[in-house]
């Protein structure tokens, strides 16, 4: 009897041994991709990836969801892999646009601009509507491997409260 005590306590001791030293491993996960790469992700948008033991993390998918009622973009999507030249296509209400167009500007992920593009409305963008619209745009390469594309909405007038961005995060090939 004395001997199966001491042959619990000290699996016990191995085990808590274990359960220690596998901690630090699980809190260096610091973000989803990590976690991603490890764990399994939920089907859910945007995605989710849960470490066992609580901590979760959210795929960065910009402020897509913020916007889907003003703007749209069909491609690329969240965190697609990129190479220039590409093509950029989508739909934003009319007052996204002036005179037909809007800028779209391509940062690195010190936010620093590297390219920039015009999407042009492809048909009549005095509407309440959305209007679909196209890019293309080319950049050279960037030693980052993430960036960020951002859709602004066309402000002639200069007044910041009419500002407006879609921010998509992008990966470069």
């Amino acid at each position: 009897m004395k001997q199966l005590l001491i042959a619990g306590i000290i699996i016990g001791f191995i085990l808590a041994i274990g359960y220690f030293f596998d901690i630090p491993k699980e809190k260096s996960i610091t973000n989803f991709e990590e976690c991603a790469a490890k764990y399994a992700v939920m089907e859910s948008y945007p995605r989710q990836c849960m470490i066992p033991g609580g901590a979760s993390f959210v795929e960065d998918i910009g402020n897509e969801i913020e916007k889907i009622d003003i703007i749209r973009i069909n491609t690329p999507r969240p965190n697609q892999i990129i190479e220039s030249p590409f093509q950029i296509t989508g739909e934003a209400r009319g007052n996204w646009f002036f005179e037909g167009d809007f800028p779209i500007r391509l940062l690195n992920e010190n936010r620093e601009e590297i390219a920039i593009a015009i999407a042009k409305a492809e048909s009549d963008w005095m509407v309440e509507d959305f209007v679909a619209f196209t890019a293309t745009l080319e950049f050279s390469s960037d030693s980052n491997k993430r960036g960020t594309l951002v859709l602004e909405k066309d402000n002639p007038s200069g007044m910041p409260e009419n500002d407006d961005a879609l921010f998509v995060p992008v990966k470069f090939k």
